[in-house]
């Protein structure tokens, strides 16, 4: 089984509005160094934690998107292939803010990159990015 395989079997896992939190979020949380908290906390870096940790993949173990640029093999855009392929994007304008998530193949009509991902509108989902935002795609 590939990561993107298992990471689809999340689909539509949501935070939970108010005081509660979804409790494979809070797991997903425990993967990383920042240990069990809230489903209001980013999850995209710990989701993907949570499907390498369960396949025994290498992980980066952090909950921050830009540390999986030093997890894997690096490949080139045009080697990217759906299956194990992690992407990294650039989020806003901040030299650290990051998104993480499984590549989904590209998206031509939009000229964009598909992401399986979490804490993608507050849930796992699958969505597209800009192309240039991207910063590396990895092989695990």
């Amino acid at each position: 089984m590939t990561p993107f395989d298992l990471a689809q079997r999340y689909l539509g896992i949501a935070e939970i509005p108010g005081d509660r939190d979804h409790p494979l979020i809070r797991w997903w949380h425990s993967t990383c160094t920042i240990g069990e908290t809230d489903d209001e906390v980013p999850w995209c870096s710990s989701f993907v934690n949570g499907i390498c940790w369960e396949l025994r993949r290498p992980r980066s173990q952090s909950a921050a998107a830009r540390s999986w640029l030093d997890v894997g093999v690096a490949v080139g855009t045009d080697q990217a292939r759906p299956g194990s392929d992690i992407a990294v994007l650039q989020r806003g304008n901040s030299p650290t803010a990051g998104h993480v998530g499984f590549f989904a193949g590209w998206d031509s009509d939009s000229g964009s990159i598909r992401i399986l991902g979490g804490n993608q509108g507050n849930k796992v989902s699958i969505r597209g990015y800009p192309i240039g935002a991207i910063l590396g795609i990895r092989r695990v």
